[in-house]
């Protein structure tokens, strides 16, 4: 019997696809638990629109990551850090930081756990974070760090 995965099964396949499994397993295991739908044409036409859908939809989250890493690419953030002796910095910048300065700054919306410093902004100048957008999408934010009076 031919049978649709609704969900992840150990040792059978993945969600979406359709695998061939004995009538019994079907009936007794598969079916009753909704791990999967029988094989029908109206299920497979049924699965053939919802991957359509998931496609349009990943597609359209890709093009927005684009659109917002072209935004933080553009523009720059400004911090300030505290100063001691010797030019010393009380503390560093970090992500959570960074994260509240494009929001307030920028206007934009940006997870902090996506900003990955490459190390960690204990001086002043200008330095480079990096933020993952989506798995293919990866932004260049500049952060620019100042010394507070």
């Amino acid at each position: 019997m031919k049978v649709i995965l609704l969900q992840d099964v150990k040792s059978l396949g993945k969600k979406g696809e359709i695998v061939n499994v004995n009538d019994g397993y079907a009936r007794n295991f598969i079916l009753p638990k909704k791990l999967g739908a029988e094989a029908t044409g109206k299920n497979l036409n049924d699965l053939k629109l919802q991957k359509n859908n998931e496609k349009k939809v990943a597609q359209e989250n890709l093009d927005a990551a684009k659109k917002l890493a072209a935004e933080l690419a553009e523009g720059h953030v400004e911090l300030s850090i505290r100063i001691g002796e010797g030019g010393r910095a009380f503390g560093s910048v970090s992500g959570k930081e960074i994260a509240a300065a494009v929001k307030e700054q920028m206007n934009l919306e940006v997870d902090r756990k996506k900003i990955q410093l490459k190390e960690t902004i204990k001086s002043p100048g200008t330095h480079m974070a990096a933020v993952k957008l989506h798995p293919e999408v990866t932004a260049e934010l500049k952060v620019v760090v100042k010394e507070e009076a």
